[in-house]
This record gives C-alpha cells, sequence and structure tokens, in this order.
C-alpha cells in the first residue's frame, strides 16, 4: 500500500517536471528579443553621435576650405550736377596803365580805391626834354617849310621860262626835282612833330574806361620811364564780375551757354549767387584735360570783390553719375585693374573694370560693374576666376536692410 502510494504520490511529480520543459522556450525567446532590443539601442545611441559628429567634422573641414569674404555693391557717385568746382573771380575788364613818355611825376589825383570816369586825368608827367624836342622839331618844320616855299616858287619859274626856252630842259628838272625833295623834308618835319606831340599827350595819363584804381605805384616827384615795365596804376571795372571755372572731361558735355550756376564764397556764408555760362573755350586743355567755362554775374553792390575764389555747381548741367567702389575693391594686375564678383552659386568672376576719378577712399568705375554686383572687399591676390567664397553673414543682414 505505501508503495503504492508512493507511486501515486510521485506521479504529480512527474507531470511538474514535464510541464516546465514546454514553458521554457517563450521565456527564452522574450529573453533573447529583450536583450537584443538593449544591444541595438546600445549600438545606435553609440553610432549616431559618431555618425552626427563625422557628418559635423565634415561640415567643419568643407567650410574651412571655403574663403569667407565681404562683399559690397557699387553706389552711384556724385552727380556733376552736384560737384562743387573751384571758381576765380575777375573783373569784367581790367587793364595796367604804364607810362609812354619819360620825365618826372608832376601831379597824382587818384588813389587805390577811387572810382574814375572814362577820359578822367589821373597823374601828369613833367618833361622838359620832350619840350624841348618838340620846339627844336618845330623849328625844323618852320626852316622845311620856307625852303619848301622857296623851291616852289623857284621851280613854277624856270617852268615858265622852259615855254620861252629861256632855260634848257635839264636845268628845269633839276628845280622840279629840288621841289619834290622840299616838299617830301616840309613833310617828314610835320610827321616828326606829329610823333613828339602824340608823346607829349602821353605826359597826361587818363582813365580809359570807366572803373576803380586798384593799385598805385607811383608817387609825386617819382621817376618815369617809358618802356621800364614798371606798373603806374592799375584799373579794374568791378560792376560786373566774370567767373572762370576749369570743367573736368567727364562734365564738358553737359555746359551749355545760357545755363545758370550756384556760386559760394567761404567769406560770404548762406549766400548763393546765379552766375550765367557766356562761352567756354570749345577744347580740352591738354594740360590738364578741363574745359575752361567762363560766367558772368552783376556786381552792383559790390558785395563780391573781385581777384577771389568761389565754389560753383552747374545744377542744369544734365549728366549720368558714374558708379564708385571702395578703393580696397580693386586688384592692379598686368591685365589692367579687376574686381572679384560673387555670383549665386558662390563662384568668384573676376572682371576688368575701367577707372574714373580716384577720390582716395572711394574710386570712379566707368564700366565693368553694375548696382546689383557683389564685389569682394579687400581681395586677395591669389583670387581667380571659379573660387567658391561665402559671404559673411553681417553683410548679409546689411544687404537686406
Amino acid at each position: 500500500m505505501n508503495s503504492k502510494n508512493d507511486k501515486s504520490a510521485e506521479k504529480p511529480n512527474e507531470t511538474k517536471t514535464e510541464i516546465g520543459p514546454s514553458r521554457s522556450p517563450g521565456k527564452f525567446w522574450l529573453t533573447a528579443t529583450v536583450v537584443a532590443v538593449v544591444v541595438i539601442i546600445g549600438i545606435v545611441a553609440g553610432i549616431v553621435p559618431r555618425l552626427r559628429q563625422h557628418t559635423g567634422l565634415r561640415a567643419e573641414m568643407k567650410d574651412l576650405s571655403v574663403s569667407t569674404v565681404a562683399v559690397v555693391s557699387p553706389k552711384p557717385g556724385q552727380s556733376g550736377s552736384n560737384l562743387s568746382l573751384p571758381a576765380e573771380v575777375k573783373a569784367l575788364v581790367e587793364t595796367p596803365i604804364y607810362a609812354r613818355a619819360n620825365g618826372y611825376l608832376k601831379q597824382r589825383f587818384v588813389d587805390i580805391g577811387s572810382h574814375v570816369k572814362a577820359g578822367q586825368l589821373l597823374a601828369e608827367i613833367d618833361a622838359p626834354e620832350l619840350n624841348q624836342e618838340i620846339a627844336r622839331a618845330r623849328a625844323q618844320l618852320d626852316q622845311a617849310e620856307a625852303a619848301l616855299g622857296l623851291s616852289k616858287l623857284t621851280a613854277e619859274r624856270w617852268a615858265g621860262l622852259l615855254k620861252t626856252a629861256s632855260v634848257s630842259e635839264q636845268e628845269n628838272a633839276e628845280k622840279q626835282a629840288d621841289f619834290k625833295l622840299k616838299t617830301a623834308s616840309a613833310e617828314y618835319a610835320r610827321a616828326e612833330v606829329r610823333r613828339l606831340e602824340k608823346i607829349e599827350s602821353f605826359t597826361r595819363i587818363t582813365a580809359p574806361f570807366e572803373g576803380a584804381i586798384t593799385v598805385r605805384n607811383i608817387d609825386t616827384g617819382d621817376l618815369i620811364v617809358a618802356g621800364s615795365g614798371k606798373e603806374l596804376f592799375h584799373l579794374a571795372q568791378t560792376g560786373k564780375l566774370r567767373v572762370f571755372v576749369q570743367v573736368p572731361q567727364v562734365m564738358a558735355r553737359g555746359i551749355r551757354s545760357g545755363q545758370t550756376a550756384d556760386m559760394t564764397l567761404s567769406e560770404l556764408p548762406g549766400l548763393t549767387f546765379k552766375p550765367r555760362v557766356i562761352r567756354t573755350a570749345g577744347v580740352m586743355a591738354s594740360d590738364s584735360r578741363t574745359l575752361l567755362v567762363e560766367l558772368e554775374l552783376d556786381n552792383l553792390r559790390k558785395e563780391i570783390m573781385a581777384g577771389g575764389y568761389a565754389q560753383v555747381r552747374f545744377t542744369e548741367a544734365k549728366m549720368e553719375a558714374a558708379l564708385t567702389l571702395p578703393a580696397n575693391t580693386v586688384l592692379f594686375r598686368p591685365e589692367g585693374p579687376q574686381v572679384g564678383i560673387v555670383q549665386p552659386d558662390g563662384k568668384v568672376e573676376l572682371r576688368a573694370v575701367k577707372l574714373g576719378r580716384d577720390f582716395g577712399q572711394t574710386i570712379e568705375v566707368l564700366a565693368g560693374v553694375g548696382l546689383s554686383d557683389r564685389v569682394i572687399v579687400n581681395p586677395s591676390d591669389s583670387l581667380a576666376t571659379g573660387a567658391i567664397v561665402s559671404v559673411a553673414q553681417a553683410d548679409k543682414k546689411e544687404k537686406s536692410r
């Protein structure tokens, strides 16, 4: 009985032993799956940062291999109508007055600043030697006229005697020739008297036109020598002024007769005068490549002093303003001046340009660039066409603004 009970008691144990092996495969696969997932997560967690790091490193290496440049766009330069040009202000008419007669200054009647009329007496010269020469010349003229009168009577008488054959033709011809000689001598004496009388008239120094005395270099008692080059007076007419401007070649075609301009003077701040273009030289000066332009301005109120400098702007001149670039954008190479242009794809194009006036920090560009071009600032000497560059962010933001 006990043995049977023992066997029956052992059966449940055997049953439990058989059930255990039937459930273990599920647990195994579950465990294996969990382990695999953990391993995969670990692998992914380790590889992804490495991939990111590798990608970032490659991008950084690529960025380091591309040069970063600053760019600037061309800007319209200063228009000719806004450009102030230096001008020289002169009197409408002015002349130096010299002596034509030798002597001593007897008296002067004007001084600097005196306003005189045309023909007004300015000074007198005492010329005793000239007076003596005139007296001698007149005496010689009297002698010549007396000899001419006698010769005329003789020639007429001998011409009458020739008709009666009282004298020979040879003797009559001699008397007629002597009459012609005496006539020439008398005419010479008259011419000498007229010459000396004309010189004597220069002892009275008069004004050739109305104006103001601007220079006086003589005083009473001074020795006056004709032809010495010493200026006695300087006379200027300042009621109307002439303004001379040297216009650059790029502006010359915009200047026309009749145009008005704005003129300012440093000593008269706040005042603007309106001179009018009267004429131009018509040709460019070979030494400066400028066009001489003459303007005229009324100065009845005497506000402007002749002989000074002024600034003139030709506001009515029609001309297009050239583009300008900073001076540090231009490369000077054997092929000529060039600039580096950044294309939309980041590639560089070296482009030849034609330069104009140099303003120091900026330079005028007559041809080769446009307003939308992006020009590299401070390009390196090794810059070549086709190079890839990146534009500095600061410049991009500034451009977007």
